[in-house]
């Protein structure tokens, strides 16, 4: 299949990369060039505008920042809208709000939200989970091209749901990094070392897989960064803001928004663990 896939960032690379090894012809587009060598170097041709990425793809996926970044690409003067060929399918794989995906699905004949759930690295490996959103003609067309990214997939008959799927899901690792660092501010203050509190906080049946994997990062700060704090906070700040629509309030996230907020002032771009460097005594090292 004749695939576009707009945002070179870790993620839109490594989403590159496995359409490339399921045998699909790629065009690539960032706003920066250059931000893809690999990709190119393995076949890939990279565009030199969002127009000329689109034009004679049978899909365009986008794999960007944040809902402003999505909406300019996608609807914007020269975007993918005005662009994209009549039967194509258009897929958004960046983690966006319901809100917007709702409003895509109203622009776009065919139209699917399609979140991952993965390191860069899983999704490189074939081993992320994608959580695709969509009406049954889209999935129909979508299917063959995610089976070739992965065996998990998760279908769901609205966009929308995917959208918010992303987001709760995401909700559990946010949140957790927040309470796993006020757990080793306590431990630390109660006088337990970082060798002790390893032994005692790593080996918990109450980690999860997904915390657990970034345990290390919270105890030394030594983690390289694929998910900022940056986007921590505005993925807290979305489900913050879709369950205020209905009426309703998250306390514990809208908390762990400002925490994320306040870690990524103090080290911009660093990972999501950069939050427990706010609950490190003045002087202490952070490895």
């Amino acid at each position: 299949m004749r695939i576009a896939v707009l945002g070179m960032g870790r993620m839109g690379r490594a989403l590159a990369g496995r359409l490339q090894a399921g045998g699909h012809r790629l065009t690539v587009w960032n706003r920066t060039p250059g931000r893809a060598p690999e990709v190119v170097a393995r076949g890939a041709r990279e565009a030199a505008g969002v127009g000329d990425a689109v034009a004679g793809a049978q899909l365009v996926v986008t794999s960007l920042a944040d809902d402003e970044a999505v909406a300019a690409i996608a609807l914007g003067d020269g975007g993918v809208r005005s662009a994209i060929a009549p039967g194509a399918v258009y897929a958004d794989a960046s983690t966006a709000s319901p809100a917007l995906s709702r409003r895509l699905e109203e622009s776009f004949p065919r139209f699917a939200a399609m979140p991952i759930l993965a390191s860069p690295a899983g999704v490189a490996a074939g081993s992320g989970r994608y959580l695709v959103g969509c009406r049954r003609e889209v999935r129909t067309l979508l299917e063959p091209v995610v089976a070739s990214l992965s065996e998990t997939v998760s279908w769901y008959d609205d966009p929308t749901q995917a959208s918010t799927a992303k987001l709760a899901s995401n909700l559990l690792l946010l949140d957790g990094v927040v309470a796993l660092s006020e757990s080793v501010a306590l431990g630390r203050a109660g006088g337990l070392s970082d060798d002790q509190l390893r032994e005692l906080l790593g080996s918990s049946p109450m980690l999860a897989p997904g915390l657990k994997n970034r345990f290390e990062g919270v105890l030394t700060g030594d983690l390289d960064p694929w998910w900022t704090a940056a986007l921590g906070a505005k993925d807290a700040r979305l489900a913050v803001e879709t369950v205020a629509g209905r009426g309703g309030e998250l306390p514990l996230t809208a908390c762990a928004q400002r925490r994320y907020q306040e870690a990524s002032a103090v080290e911009p771009g660093g990972d999501i663990v950069a939050v427990a460097a706010l609950y490190r005594p003045p002087g202490r090292p952070t490895a």
